[in-house]
């Protein structure tokens, strides 16, 4: 298994927190297609910070929108 550092991530991403968290998001959007599962399929996770770390994954923060009262 591959290890990443904040220094991989951070060349894709603004920060080392945001593009763990991009690459959470992205795992869970895998997680919901079907697929064959093999012993030596990689974990989601991994593969997802994978395609960060290549440029593989665009993202767009969004600001949130506070409830007006």
């Amino acid at each position: 298994m591959r290890v990443f550092t904040p220094d991989d991530i951070k060349g894709r991403a603004a920060n080392k927190y945001l593009g763990v968290l991009v690459a959470a998001k992205q795992a869970r959007m895998l997680n919901e297609f079907p697929r064959e599962r093999t012993s030596r399929e990689k974990k989601l996770t991994t593969r997802s910070l994978e395609e960060l770390s290549e440029g593989q994954i665009e993202y767009h923060v969004v600001a949130r929108r506070r409830p007006t009262e």
